[in-house]
């Protein structure tokens, strides 16, 4: 009884939290290795709390493994971390997109893909953590965020609409990071009413949708730095760096999809970073809570 209302009120104080909440996390082994729990870790990283990783060492049954809560050193460090955290880019404008677009078939049907734009808002939160002040242009993404109260949310559906917008808050941006996965085609035309299906098959029409990223690489000043992402599946290097340099970025941040755990749709991700200058930095499966530190970190290096 006394447990059940300690949890009440546990959980009672994190729902009506206003601030930073970070959690440190001990069980047995079992449970360390649950899918279930590992889910719901990386969902409240999603959420923005901030998890200190359990350690590995003796547990209370005996067994020796993963899911020790860490020492109380390591908690005080990470507390200090956090309160004496750099503002390293304050009074500095970031533009950030993220999600998918809808390009409407007729009121019922549209082309899609599978990104969530968790990884955006990940970078989004973390550029607002550091001092930035950050307007995101948000995609049609059915995953429910919580933003930092010093992002400002665009809501938009198509490609056609993340472009006018990104092009409208660009020029007053310091830099701007484009992760959203952007349909690269809509179609021709659009009904107004459903389409039946009258036939077996359906003759669909695409044209390209415009190129927004192409189009702030030519809008860049010398002041700014524009950072894109590129999805691959197959000779990923070569083409990351051909996008980099047609499209006038100074950085690219590679996805492949045949790295288990990246991609649409994980709580993790992988990266590969290029400059242009050539370097190349490869980081290893991470949340994307902790990916979006990584990219906001190359972008401090290269920010004026």
């Amino acid at each position: 009884m006394a447990n059940g209302i300690c949890d009440n009120l546990l959980l009672a104080t994190y729902f009506s939290a206003k601030n930073q909440v970070a959690i440190a996390p001990a069980m047995d082994l079992d449970m360390a290795e649950h899918p279930s729990l590992l889910r719901n870790i990386s969902q409240l990283e999603n959420d923005g709390v901030q998890v200190i990783p359990f350690a590995h060492g003796e547990l209370a049954s005996g067994l020796v493994g993963n899911g020790r809560m860490a020492e109380p050193e390591i908690i005080h460090s990470f507390i200090e971390d956090y309160f004496s955290a750099t503002k390293d880019l304050q009074k500095k404008k970031i533009l950030v997109n993220a999600g998918p677009t809808h390009e409407p078939i007729d009121p019922v049907r549209y082309i899609g893909n599978r990104s969530t734009g968790k990884m955006g808002v990940a970078i989004a939160n973390e550029l607002a953590k550091r001092g930035a002040d950050v307007a995101l242009v948000l995609g049609p993404t059915s995953t429910a965020f919580q933003f930092h109260n010093h992002v400002s949310v665009t809501r938009v559906q198509t490609a056609q609409e993340m472009r006018d917008t990104c092009v409208a808050l660009f020029p007053s941006c310091n830099a701007a990071i484009l992760s959203a996965a952007v349909a690269d085609f809509t179609p021709k035309t659009k009904t107004d009413t459903k389409i039946k299906k009258t036939s077996n098959t359906l003759d669909l029409e695409l044209v390209k949708t415009p190129d927004t990223l192409a189009e702030l690489g030519q809008l860049k000043t010398e002041s700014q730095v524009l950072i894109g992402f590129a999805l691959e599946t197959d000779n990923e290097l070569e083409n990351a760096k051909s996008k980099l340099e047609r499209k006038k970025l100074d950085l690219i941040v590679l996805n492949s999809l045949s790295d288990a755990g990246a991609g649409f749709g994980h709580n993790t991700n992988k990266i590969t970073t290029i400059d242009k200058t050539g370097e190349i930095c490869t980081f290893g499966l991470k949340s994307k809570t902790q990916v979006a530190v990584d990219i906001v970190n190359k972008l401090k290096t290269l920010i004026k």
